[in-house]
């Protein structure tokens, strides 16, 4: 990279961080009060707002798995800056709009279609990715993601105050401005540079050769479907997190206490994203990869174990801090394994196996705990990241074995810029 290139990647990095931060916070600013607001639309029993807050939440994530890799490979051909500027105000006139629904069919809808445009930061991600250095990936997407992870955080505490403040319909109005700053950022201030691709690598790729990419590289695929039992795991207990809570604690400063044992699994992750994206540019991502996933599913067990709602809360906050890095070395495990001209797609696919794991891991964290209790989810999740881990380090294995016999053979995989 030359000078130019790197001054324009700092500020690209930069721009993108503010950015995410906006995205993630407005997508969550409405996680505290959407069954409140479905609420005010009429006269309905409990279980009829439930059923529908969790419909009405979900059908984001089920639109956004269908359109994620349609994006990435336009995101490919055309360039991502475009496709960042359409879903930053595709979301923001989405979220705009929610204001003024009277019915919860109309609350759907849009909730529907706002998952169309919900690849903002995987797209991100894929820009970033493919300006940036193999060798110093997973230190640059640690820094992106904490971006992410600070909106994550703070967006459902300013949800609920702007809520309480000025009500639920003026609330999403505000958000949707939170969401113009980040479609303004990305439409005035970046600038969209990438690097030039290996001589071995083809300009553009169809579809079909995409996929076979995939699958040609074994661990490549297997990272990708990792990513649905993480989010799995991660989901499985976060709706009954308060019931938990309760349990534990009983029904005094049940919100409040409940909030902390939700967010304080974002501080950890906060804390250490970039350090373990650091960490895994000079070990190697796959095993640091490996590692975390493994002593995730080991901090989760003792979840299962407590008798006081401080220790939960040490072992969330344990938890986050292994979480933290694999987001960020994920995507630097792509970015090395996978040619730029089509990291955007296999992002998407890596996005929409994410968005997959959001919707299954809630809906397998309910019926367990409904069948077994609460503290079985914790052992079902625990077993299923260390599962995940052992097959995650099987797969190094073998596609390890595989290359001793066949040099030539993944040079793409091993190969820096």
């Amino acid at each position: 990279m030359t000078s130019d290139q790197e001054q324009l990647a700092r500020r690209n990095l930069a721009i993108m961080w503010f950015a995410n931060f906006f995205i993630a916070g407005s997508m969550t600013m409405v996680m505290p009060f959407l069954s409140l607001y479905i609420d005010t639309f009429g006269n309905f029993s409990e279980e009829y707002v439930t059923n529908w807050a969790g419909w009405t939440f979900a059908i984001t994530f089920v639109t956004a798995i269908i359109f994620s890799p349609i994006w990435g490979r336009i995101g490919d051909k055309f360039g991502r800056k475009p496709i960042l500027v359409v879903m930053a105000f595709g979301l923001t006139a989405s979220v705009f709009t929610m204001g003024f629904v009277d019915s919860v069919i109309q609350l759907f809808t849009l909730r529907l279609v706002m998952g169309i445009f919900a690849g903002f930061i995987s797209t991100s991600q894929a820009l970033i990715s493919t300006q940036t250095p193999k060798h110093i990936s997973g230190r640059v997407m640690g820094t992106l993601q904490t971006g992410t992870v600070t909106g994550t955080l703070t967006g459902p505490l300013l949800g609920g105050v702007l809520a309480d403040w000025i009500g639920f319909a003026q609330a999403f109005q505000i958000i949707s401005i939170a969401l113009l700053i980040a479609a303004l950022l990305v439409f005035f201030a970046l600038k969209e540079v990438r690097l030039e691709a290996s001589p071995e690598d083809k300009e553009s790729y169809s579809k079909k050769e995409v996929l076979l990419h995939i699958i040609r590289h074994p661990m490549l695929l297997a990272v990708l479907v990792i990513s649905m039992f993480i989010q799995i795991a991660h989901f499985s207990i976060q709706p009954i997190l308060a019931l938990y809570v309760e349990e534990l604690n009983g029904p005094a400063n049940l919100a409040f206490i409940s909030g902390i044992a939700f967010s304080i699994t974002g501080l950890g992750n906060l804390l250490m994203t970039r350090r373990w994206g650091i960490i895994a540019d000079k070990v190697g991502y796959d095993k640091i990869l490996i590692l975390l996933v493994i002593l995730a599913g080991i901090v989760y067990f003792p979840g299962a174990l407590v008798t006081e709602v401080w220790q939960l809360v040490i072992v969330r906050f344990m938890l986050g801090l292994t979480l933290g890095g694999i987001i960020p070395i994920r995507m630097a495990y792509i970015r090395q394994a996978a040619p730029i001209a089509i990291q955007g797609e296999v992002l998407g696919y890596n996005t929409s196996l994410r968005f997959l794991g959001n919707v299954i891991g809630p809906v397998m964290g309910g019926v367990i705990a409904g069948y077994y209790g609460i503290a079985s989810v914790f052992y079902v999740t625990s077993a299923l990241l260390i599962a995940s881990g052992v097959a995650l380090l099987l797969t190094k294995t073998k596609q390890s074995e595989l290359e001793e016999k066949d040099p030539i053979n993944d040079q793409t995989v091993k190969s820096t810029q």
